[in-house]
């Protein structure tokens, strides 16, 4: 009786139940839950701004066909559920993918998450979010987070702006060597458009470089089309050279996998005799090769980049086609195919690397200067100037200082010219000042700002026109014309910089634009500021555009024809083809050289008019993009995938666009008091010895040869052993049937070109150029549009 008694009040418990029971079920979210790796397989935690827009452009670079055996889970962890545009696409890559419904402040969502067990956590920024300081606090209070409950995982983040890096360097367990890293957006943007300053469009060639793209020529295509796309196919990659290349020097190894194995070597790794951390070392001159050297590449794919590994000099010397070298039987290299390499890299790892970072110092190994094949000398460089010693010091002045003689003309680190802090008040012109200085080969800066626009970091883009291996006459002069109440919160990181002018004015006053020369300049930069309205995104570039198009409506025909050569404003890069010194500059604003970033992607079809790209194509297959004249932060998406796969490789694009910033530095700019300057010792010296990017016409000069028909791959070899220059792309004119340098033609670039291909006498060649101690002896032409 009693069992009976209480089985049915039981029943009638369990029934009165049943609706709260059905009312949990049924709020239960279908993202809740906790991650289980069934397949035994890596995965990686994805959080911050997660978006439909940003995960879809986050997996299909992450996602594509030319990574090798990607074999990663990707997991999503937001507090948000996901709209019904980001359901399909969790559903198209649901073997792929995962989303959990979470904080990152929250210990038990990161548990759900398994981050613990993660092969790293990545955090995205929100791009074209309003407040870009309070964006990077909450990004960086989530990765205090995740360190706080695993202190030894791996962290990517995206920040916006470069001063909030210094934070990261406060949390404890923030290992750069542990393969920790931050890509900010600002640093790395304005470092792109900074060396497209100095060699136009080279940040598009960067660009094509880390992002995962396959091309497929046409038919169709414009012959201009097709020879870009297959550029954009390009990627960083990095091999163990094989033990032929042992005892080699970096240019008889850069010779051979061009000529022999069709791949472009940059740059190697580099193990210090102390045995500290390895550093990457571009293009270096005079050093040799050791055993097991990692070597990184520029090819189509990672399948390629294996012959370096594969090749044997005694099976393979007179294999004609590069497709047949495959791993030989040669005991002389089985030996070695069995051996740990010593470095962090599998012989076997062609795809993007993995692991450690390494600080970037493209330095030259010994510092004796080569002899350069009776190169023709110009002149010497200049010793005194007002009665001070010249900055670029040679070999014989650097031995002995007297310190109390000594001016400090480099920061501490030797890795950029500085100057005594000015006030803005010293560098501020008026119209007609600016009208009076004979302004030529310098850098305009068309700037959009509010007195309270977030700071965008300018010292960004002016560093890398600063660094040490330019000399003091080489930098280009940068006029910056904008609100000087905003320019004011950005001068206490510029007033060490030299060469620097402001103009209190408009970007759209024709008047200003022309008291700045503006035709006269090597590149105008168009910038803005100002935060993007939450009520029509695509307005957001509007003054940009508007400034674009406002200069190449202008006509130049009365202003200055005939401009008096400057001794401290001459460019070294300038003479070879010899067609910028004394230039009477464009007629038209369609011929200024122009960069335009842009906050909008689709913004694009406006800049040219006379382009024929439909609304709806991709940023990369643009004409404006293509030609190097529009930037948008929306390519540096890319860099997450490419960090987790391939660390040094961004470590390598960063020494490249910023001019050769090290941790030393971002440690001390991390105090907030910006640069110091340092003395000028052997040592820091030593620092200028690294390469840095050029560009040179085929128009006359040394090389003007072969551009009358010659193939590429003639023109490399003659580079790197003549001048040491290594060639790493073209800059060709649209319309390949002029003949002769014309400003007002549209160039694109063509990155790696094959070996075969043909030149033109109007082409300009991108270079990495070595460090010479005294002014160069023969000149380039950075500056022809």
């Amino acid at each position: 009786m009693f069992l009976i008694l209480f089985i049915l009040v039981g029943l009638a418990l369990f029934a009165s139940s049943i609706p709260e029971i059905i009312d949990l079920i049924g709020t239960r979210s279908k993202y809740g839950g906790c991650y289980k790796n069934e397949r035994g397989r890596r995965h990686i935690v994805v959080c911050g701004h997660i978006t439909y827009e940003s995960v879809s452009h986050f997996l299909k670079d992450f996602l594509h066909e030319d990574r090798e055996d990607v074999d990663v889970e990707v997991v999503f962890l937001h507090r948000a559920e996901p709209d019904l545009e980001f359901e399909g696409l969790l559903k198209r890559q649901h073997t792929r993918v995962k989303y959990f419904q979470g904080s990152l402040m929250n210990a038990m969502d990161l548990e759900r998450a398994k981050v613990h067990e993660a092969d790293a956590c990545l955090v995205l920024a929100n791009k074209y979010c309003p407040d870009p300081d309070a964006e990077d606090a909450a990004n960086i209070m989530r990765v205090i987070s995740i360190k706080n409950y695993s202190d030894d995982i791996r962290v990517i983040i995206q920040l916006m702006q470069y001063h909030n890096k210094a934070y990261l360097l406060n949390i404890p367990s923030w290992d750069w060597k542990q393969g920790d890293d931050v890509i900010c957006l600002a640093e790395l943007k304005l470092g792109f458009i900074a060396q497209s300053c100095l060699a136009p469009g080279f940040s598009t060639m960067m660009a094509n470089l880390f992002a995962m793209r396959s091309f497929k020529t046409s038919p169709d295509m414009a012959a201009w089309q097709n020879d870009y796309l297959q550029g954009t196919g390009c990627e960083m990659y990095t091999e163990t050279l094989s033990p032929t290349f042992t005892g080699m020097t970096f240019s008889q190894a850069s010779e051979l996998c061009f000529v022999k194995l069709k791949l472009l070597l940059l740059a190697i790794e580099v193990k210090p005799e102390d045995g500290g951390d390895p550093k990457i070392s571009i293009n270096p001159r005079r050093s040799k090769l050791p055993t097991n050297t990692v070597g990184f590449f520029i090819a189509q794919s990672a399948e390629e980049v294996k012959r370096a590994w594969f090749y044997c000099k005694a099976c393979h010397e007179d294999v004609k086609d590069e497709n047949l070298i495959k791993k030989c039987k040669c005991k002389h290299l089985a030996n070695k195919t069995g051996a740990t390499p010593a470095t962090p890299f599998s012989a076997a790892l062609s795809k993007p690397l993995l692991n450690i970072k390494n600080s970037v110092m493209a330095k030259e190994e010994n510092g004796s200067k080569p002899v350069m094949n009776g190169r023709p000398t110009n002149k010497p460089a200049d010793q005194q100037k007002n009665g001070k010693m010249e900055v670029g010091i040679a070999d014989d002045q650097a031995k002995d200082f007297d310190f109390a003689k000594t001016e400090m003309k480099y920061d501490s680190t030797g890795m950029f010219h500085w100057t005594p802090a000015r006030s803005i008040e010293d560098c501020i012109l008026d119209r007609n000042q600016a009208a009076m200085t004979v302004l030529n080969g310098h850098v305009v800066v068309c700037l959009f700002a509010d007195p309270d626009s977030p700071l965008i970091g300018l010292r960004n883009l002016v560093m890398p026109l600063r660094a040490s291996n330019f000399h003091y006459h080489e930098l280009k002069h940068v006029v910056i014309v904008g609100a000087v109440d905003y320019l004011r919160r950005e001068w206490k990181t510029l007033q060490n910089l030299p060469k620097i002018s402001v103009l209190n004015g408009s970007p759209l006053s024709r008047a200003d634009l022309r008291a700045v020369n503006v035709n006269l300049c090597d590149m105008c930069v168009i910038l803005s500021a100002k935060v993007p309205s939450n009520d029509d995104p695509t307005l957001a570039d509007k003054e940009a555009i508007l400034a674009s198009l406002n200069i190449k409506a202008m006509t130049f025909g009365d202003i200055i024809t005939n401009i008096e050569s400057m001794g401290d404003s001459k460019d070294a890069l300038n003479n070879m083809g010899d067609t910028t010194v004394k230039r009477p500059g464009p007629i038209y604003g369609t011929n200024v050289p122009m960069i335009t970033e842009l906050v909008n992607d689709s913004n694009v079809q406006f800049l040219d008019q006379d382009d024929d790209d439909d609304p709806d194509t991709e940023l990369y297959l643009t004409q404006p993009f293509a030609c190097g004249t529009a930037f948008a932060v929306s390519v540096l998406d890319s860099l997450m995938s490419t960090t987790y796969f391939n660390q040094n490789a961004l470590t390598l694009i960063r020494s490249l666009i910023t001019g050769g910033a090290t941790p030393e530095l971002e440690i001390i700019l991390a105090e907030g008091a910006g640069l110091r300057g340092g003395y000028s010792t052997p040592d820091t010296l030593s620092h200028r010895d690294r390469c840095r990017v050029g560009q040179i016409s085929l128009s006359d000069g040394p090389l003007a040869t072969f551009g009358e028909g010659r193939k590429y791959q003639d023109l490399f070899v003659a580079s790197l052993r003549n001048y040491g220059m290594l060639c790493i792309g073209l800059y060709r004119l649209r319309d390949a049937a002029l003949t002769t340098v014309d400003a007002t033609s549209k160039r694109y670039v063509i990155t790696n070109p094959p070996f075969d291909f043909g030149l033109l006498p109007t082409d300009q060649v991108y270079v990495l150029l070595p460090f010479e101690r005294k002014q160069s002896r023969f000149s380039f032409s950075e500056t022809e549009v």
